[in-house]
């Protein structure tokens, strides 16, 4: 038996009681008479007696009764365990104590009683169905299970799962039962073994277009390897049905199917298996919002062909076909279609402008963008450093494990005075950027001329690219037109090089003054392995002449009519004298990445015969790379946008056996889904959350209040909850069973936007483990134990078992009877209170002497007469 105080503060009074007290009868000692000293110490003794029952004291007296509950999980993942459980509770009871009390209880979502909190004895019932086994909430079970049992006697709960939990949070609940006179034992459950197929995910693109091929993606979980049936529905039609074989463990299946219509259209997906262990796990359902039909861009170039609009599904995808050179300059004529493709195009056909306006197409409003490979594109076609290279998911530069030819490069660039403006300010942009380039190392010379040549830089090796640069950009215009000299300038310089590349580029808007034998100049400089390749910018220049050099030096003649494809020519120039970008040994491309492509690899990965060299970017995701890791098919996103690079070609020259392979055109089907918009331009947007809510937003922030109500397929408006987080921004649970639900979202100014939600089974009915290591956290922090033996259930709980009994108001009733006491003795005194007791004495006394006064009397009397 213990005493104790729940407000010991109120003993502090005692201090200055103490001493007053102290003080008071070293003052008045002598003077105290008798009664004096029994007042004193009688008062003494109230005082004590009130201020200890102002501490609201009381006597803990022991319990010999200790509780014991089990508390039994009986959701759908401990299917089977009941005869389980049923054998440790009764096999655990041989060792119970007369003192402890038992009771069983059940729970998964609700909370059941099978034999209630009793001193007598326990026979175990068949138990009760569970009305909702479909979720397990055991934090509601054991807060539940310990507002049934008496707070004063130790308690052991002896929790029976596999810890699994669908609802709630045990670890919240945990936090809450801490400290108190509870301690949880754990028994750890798991579903009886038998042969179970589930579907486990089941993906549909969330938007899709008219007519467009979509991927439908199912993975399955099988205990065993078995046969059985897949068959998928569309809005409750049957569209396929397949024999499949599964193996144990994780296993994947693709659909593909063009839809038709628009508005929102319901996919099903079922397995059937003869014997299946569970069949609320072989059901998903996905909602795909179906839109007008795709609108794609295709750009090509002269001379070249592509076999991309004949590969794809044209009754699907509407399909323009341009020449670059036709390409529009302004951003609404790039927003009319959902995605673009590049088609083995340079650079120099587009333009720096163009190349911009795609740019932000892509960026800032979502339209995707392909480029594919070929003798004309990725580095080969000028893209270096350009907007079209920043959007694109790999860079143009190889870098790192590419051997790479010695090379000589010297511009010749006019800077006559007919160059000034944004012509000649496109020539420097352009040498810089054919600087940037290049190797430390590489050999770099830069005439500029008018009337005659100026050496800017030296013909040697580059061994500061930045001061090069400033030094280019640093150049002005003036004087007249001298082309023969500067060219001769340039031969003179490379000749006595000893490199496996020699390469002069010039570029020239006018006509030289002077002739000069270039016949002779450049046959010499061939004999050196010298190239020359011409840029003719604007109308005035002499298109005839270069056109001639470049024939006889063996480069490439350009015919510039848009000044800002000048840098486009430049960088195309450099890489092909300075990169050996072409691949062209066969090889087998290695697959990686998302099921989207992956899935069309499941027969085998054809043979491919050449591709372009570029370098992925980080973040970008490698689809497809060859033996020497470079990429050939990669993708990212691009702010709102996807793109993709495709390093080989689409006509079969460098695709090799792709261009002949089964799924060749869905190849290209998966590219254009892959490429179309990924958002939806609607007023509200729906999210579901980890804890299975929604979450409703108005992206455009006009709206304050949501308005949300939720009908199931039958037409029954479900119970929703909604929350608000944020002006246009709420919380919404709804109650459903899996299957489809539509959403109705509205807001204060009348916009509405409907909306299908899948609702998935259960997580009870998935193929999983137990959660041990939640189960063990269970133990520990409750100050239980895992429990494998049953006459462990009933050893001695560590936890005392006490009553509480108060005894305040006894010591306030002391106190006032003291008082009393005190009070009657100094008004009355002691003589006072004594005296009817003083009185009595008098009396006999009295009585006695008159008595004996009478007996003298009597004989005095009888002797007279005598």
């Amino acid at each position: 038996m213990d005493l104790r105080v729940d407000q010991p503060l109120w003993l502090l009074l005692l201090i200055p009681i103490v001493i007053y007290f102290v003080w008071t009868w070293k003052k008045e000692k002598k003077g105290f008479r008798k009664e004096g000293r029994v007042v004193f110490f009688l008062r003494l003794l109230a005082i004590f007696c009130l201020i200890l029952g102002l501490t609201n004291p009381y006597l803990l007296l022991p319990i010999k009764e200790e509780q014991v509950l089990f508390l039994v999980d009986r959701s759908a993942s401990v299917q089977g365990t009941d005869n389980q459980v049923t054998s440790f509770i009764e096999q655990s009871l041989t060792s119970r104590k007369n003192t402890q009390l038992v009771g069983v209880y059940t729970f998964a979502e609700d909370f059941q009683s099978e034999v209630a909190l009793t001193a007598g004895e326990v026979n175990l019932p068949v138990f009760t169905p569970m009305k909702a086994p479909g979720n397990t909430d055991i934090a509601r079970a054991l807060q539940l299970a310990t507002g049934i049992v008496e707070t004063s006697k130790a308690t052991r709960i002896v929790l029976f799962t596999d810890g699994l939990e669908t609802s709630g949070s045990v670890q919240d609940e945990l936090l809450k039962i801490a400290g108190g006179n509870v301690t949880i034992d754990v028994v750890q459950l798991e579903r009886v073994s038998s042969e179970d197929v589930a579907i486990t995910s089941f993906e549909t693109p969330p938007i899709a277009f008219e007519g467009e091929q979509q991927q439908l993606n199912v993975q399955l979980e099988a205990t065993t390897n078995t046969n059985g049936e897949l068959l998928l529905y569309e809005n409750d039609q049957l569209l396929s049905r397949e024999q499949i074989t599964l193996e144990q463990g994780a296993n994947s299946f693709t659909f593909r199917n063009a839809s038709s219509g628009e508005g929102l259209l319901k996919y099903e997906v079922q397995v059937v298996v003869s014997g299946d262990g569970l069949i609320e796990n072989n059901k998903l359902t996905s909602v795909t919002n179906v839109e007008s039909s795709p609108h794609l861009l295709v750009v090509t170039h002269v001379g070249n062909h592509s076999n991309i609009p004949t590969v794809i599904d044209q009754a699907a995808i509407q399909t323009d076909v341009i020449d670059a050179s036709a390409l529009p300059f302004d951003l609404s004529n790039y927003l009319r279609y959902d995605a673009i493709i590049f088609d083995n195009v340079p650079g120099h056909a587009v333009g720096e402008q163009k190349m911009t306006v795609i740019e932000q197409a892509v960026k800032n409003f979502g339209v995707g963008f392909m480029m594919v490979g070929g003798t004309n594109s990725f580095g080969l076609g000028g893209y270096f450093k350009t907007p079209i290279e920043k959007l694109l998911p790999v860079e143009m530069e190889i870098k790192g494990k590419h051997q790479m030819p010695s090379l000589g490069l010297v511009i010749v660039m006019d800077r006559s005075g007919s160059m000034s403006g944004s012509k000649f300010e496109y020539a420097k942009e352009a040498a810089a950027r054919s600087v940037e380039m290049l190797r430390e190392g590489d050999n770099l010379g830069f005439i500029a001329f008018d009337d005659r040549p100026w050496e800017i830089i030296e013909t040697a090796p580059l061994s500061d690219k930045q001061e090069a640069l400033d030094t280019i950009l640093s150049v002005g215009v003036g004087g007249g037109t001298e082309i023969y000299s500067s060219l001769a300038l340039a031969y003179e310089k490379l000749a006595p090089l000893k490199l496996q590349r020699k390469h002069v580029i010039l570029l020239t808007d006018g006509q030289s003054a002077a002739s000069g034998d270039y016949q002779t100049l450049i046959e010499e400089g061939s004999k050196d392995l010298i190239t020359v390749s011409t840029v003719a910018v604007g109308q005035d220049a002499d298109r005839a002449l270069l056109e001639s050099l470049a024939e006889m030096g063996g480069g490439t003649f350009y015919d510039v009519a848009d000044e800002s494809t000048i840098p486009a020519i430049m960088s195309t120039e450099t890489a092909m004298i300075s990169r050996t970008y072409i691949e062209d040994n066969p090889f087998y491309p290695i697959i990686y990445g998302d099921a989207a492509w992956t899935s069309l690899f499941t027969d085998g990965v054809p043979q491919m015969n050449a591709y372009i060299a570029t370098t992925p970017k980080q973040t970008a995701s490698i689809i497809a790379e060859s033996e020497k890791e470079d990429p050939v098919l990669v993708e990212w996103m691009y702010g709102l946008g996807r793109t993709i690079a495709f390093t080989s070609d689409s006509t079969g020259e460098w695709s090799g056996d792709f261009a002949r392979w089964n799924n060749w055109g869905d190849f290209w089907n998966t590219a254009v889904s892959r490429l179309l918009p990924a958002y939806s331009e609607v007023p509200f947007t729906i999210q579901k959350a980890s804890d299975g809510s929604y979450t409703v937003t108005d992206p455009s922030g006009k709206s304050s209040f949501l308005e949300v109500a939720a009908v199931n397929e039958k037409g029954e408006e479900l119970p929703v909850t909604s929350e608000p987080l944020a002006p246009g921004k709420s919380r919404v649970t709804v109650e459903s069973d899996p299957g489809l639900v539509f959403f109705r979202v509205s807001n204060e100014q009348d916009a509405v936007y409907q909306a299908g939600i899948s609702i998935p089974y259960s997580e009870e009915y998935k193929v999983q483990k137990p959660n041990t290591n939640k189960l063990e956290m269970i133990a520990n922090r409750a100050g239980g134990k895992m429990l494998t033996d049953a006459s462990e259930v009933f050893r001695t709980i560590d936890l005392k078992s006490s009553e509480r009994q108060s005894i305040q108001q006894m010591l306030i009733l002391a106190a006032i009877l003291l008082f009393f006491v005190d009070i009657t003795i100094r008004r009355f005194g002691f003589r006072q209170l004594l005296a009817p007791f003083n009185m009595k004495g008098k009396k006999k006394k009295t009585v006695e002497t008159t008595a004996s006064t009478s007996n003298v009397e009597k004989l005095v009397n009888g002797k007279k007469k005598r």
